[in-house]
């Protein structure tokens, strides 16, 4: 099981329901890239695994912000 290093994401489970009805299970990942961020304040590279939208958030409010505001060490 993945889990995002900032937000925390991880998969869910649910039903997958078929046209009669039935119901089984299947878990459904969250949507996770292994991606390199720059970090100019300590000029050093950080790979981290992380959600999409965590993603977006880092280009928006940049790496250490949006770190702080978790309360992660980077």
């Amino acid at each position: 099981m993945a889990v995002c290093a900032l937000t925390g994401k991880k998969g869910m489970s649910g039903n997958r329901v078929s046209h009669s009805n039935i119901k089984t299970k299947r878990r459904r990942e969250a949507n996770l890239q292994s991606k390199r961020f720059y970090i100019p304040e300590q000029n050093r590279w950080v790979r981290l695994r992380v959600s999409t939208r965590a993603i977006r958030t880092i280009d928006k409010i940049g790496l250490l912000a949006f770190a702080q505001k978790a309360g992660i060490k980077i």
